[in-house]
């Protein structure tokens, strides 16, 4: 079988409508648009969510929850991806960006525990999981909260 031999199945593909093309196809003279109006003309309809004027249901709905804006963002790295470090190293918000494990620092930097870790490093971050303590721990390194 080549490129040139493929086809789509048979009845899977339609001709397209041919709108305005004369009285003949169906679909001429106005394109299935009715006569003038805000639908007929370029660019008519309305905006997604229009009701005609009707308070729009997005509107009559209540909001529900809460949006802290004052929530501090921490950034998130497993314990599997300090395996880049060498042994000794010590890993702190920087010197995960200059690495590139991470593109932004926002608020601080948060150990969660997945993977395996077998290097020795010192990880300084703003939080640890229980488990990404045990595994640094584990592998003879040391988890500070800055």
């Amino acid at each position: 079988m080549r490129l040139h031999e493929l086809s789509p199945a048979p009845g899977s593909v339609k001709d397209a409508k041919r709108k305005g093309r004369g009285a003949g196809t169906g679909n001429g003279k106005t394109a299935g648009k009715g006569h003038k109006g805000q639908n007929a003309r370029s660019g008519g309809g309305v905006r997604p969510g229009f009701e005609g004027g009707q308070m729009p249901l997005y509107r009559r709905l209540p909001k529900r929850g809460f949006n802290n804006i004052f929530a501090k963002q921490y950034v998130e790295v497993n314990v599997a991806e300090l395996n880049k470090f060498e042994d000794g190293t010590v890993v702190t918000a920087a010197v995960l960006k200059e690495s590139g494990v991470i593109s932004k620092v926002k608020d601080g930097i948060a150990v969660l525990g997945n993977g395996e870790l077998k290097k020795k490093v010192t990880v300084q971050a703003a939080r640890f999981t229980k488990t990404a303590i045990a595994k640094i721990e584990a592998a003879g390194g040391k988890a500070e909260v800055m």
